[in-house]
């Protein structure tokens, strides 16, 4: 994913949400509607999010820093989890404490024209936003499916968009729903229950955010494709013989962190060991550009070694030798 991070699709959503929100206040204002109400602050806790996203696109371009030597990248990863944390929190549990109140205390809607025009603006400006977040994944998916694109995804913003995007198409068929049966059965209640489901709705697109967010705050690996042209790239058959063994790690999803331990022949000098060190880790940027900081570390292979496997104390999450008795 480009640098951008999908600047393009967060711009229309935030615009298309803005002009949204507005409207349904409005709606909301003249009918009593509580799924415009419920819809208002979910295109507004939407329009927040975007923000968020573009903060985090700025804030994630800072130079590194002696106290921050790796860069700021994960900046973005930060503030799509605080998307989710809005969208769970504004959005998702204010709309279901509405619908609940609404369901008890049901209310006949007034000037029921205002809600109907506005839920088919609102459904015709999010299906524009909707399309363009579409068009440009489409172009970084490749032969992924959309439920791979969202998981696999390194930069956080187009997966945030879609998801928001189809959770407001859907909230919008739920509330033109409530709206439409209130109106034909003359009973408010299906306004609130209308409302209700838009809450769940949300929560749950809130936690599939959260979880995938936080596993890129947590420290993802690079993607399989990438890590095979690393391996690739790494051994050149005459210096460097194989891949020990090798870690990768995203500081941000245009920053990619590579450490591996790489056999060499026994009786290769220091000069030599050095340069195909170097020569390693420019064939490495060539077959994959986000590969900024590169760690190798020459070894002599050994097969016994090899076969006793990975040790598990000198393992990054594995056992602490020193937690005994803690």
């Amino acid at each position: 994913m480009s640098a951008s991070g999908g600047t393009k699709a967060i711009v229309a959503a935030l615009g298309a949400n803005l002009a949204i929100a507005a409207s349904k206040f409005v709606a909301f204002a003249f009918s009593g509607s509580s799924s415009m109400l419920a819809e208002g602050v979910h295109s507004l806790a939407d329009s927040g999010n975007q923000f968020l996203l573009l903060v985090g696109g700025k804030k994630a371009q800072r130079e590194a820093t002696p106290q921050h030597p790796f860069g700021y990248g994960r900046e973005r990863f930060i503030y799509a989890f605080l998307v989710s944390i809005v969208l769970f929190s504004v959005g998702g549990m204010f709309a279901i404490y509405e619908g609940y109140e609404k369901i008890r205390h049901p209310h006949d809607l007034e000037h029921w024209y205002w809600p109907v025009a506005v839920l088919v603006f609102a459904i015709i400006a999010e299906g524009f936003s909707f399309r363009t977040a579409i068009k440009e994944s489409n172009e970084l998916r490749g032969k992924l499916s959309w439920k791979e694109f969202i998981r696999r995804a390194k930069a956080p913003e187009l997966p945030v968009v879609l998801l928001e995007d189809f959770g407001a198409l859907i909230g919008l068929v739920l509330a033109l729903g409530g709206v439409g049966l209130s109106l034909l059965t003359g009973d408010g209640v299906w306004d609130g229950i209308g409302t209700l489901c838009i809450g769940i709705l949300l929560v749950l697109i809130a936690f599939v955010l959260a979880a995938e967010t936080k596993s890129l705050l947590l420290g993802e690996a690079a993607g399989i494709e990438d890590v095979k042209k690393i391996e690739a790239a790494l051994v050149d058959g005459d210096t460097v013989t194989r891949v020990i063994h090798m870690r990768t790690l995203h500081l941000g999803p245009e920053e990619l962190l590579i450490a591996a331990k790489i056999a060499v022949q026994h009786d290769d000098t220091a000069a030599e060991i050095a340069t195909a060190i170097d020569a390693a880790e420019a064939r490495i940027r060539a077959a994959v550009p986000i590969a900024r900081v590169i760690y190798l570390e020459p070894d002599i292979y050994s097969e016994v070694a090899a076969a006793k496997g990975p040790d598990p104390s000198a393992t990054p999450g594995g056992p602490n030798p020193h937690a005994a008795g803690h």
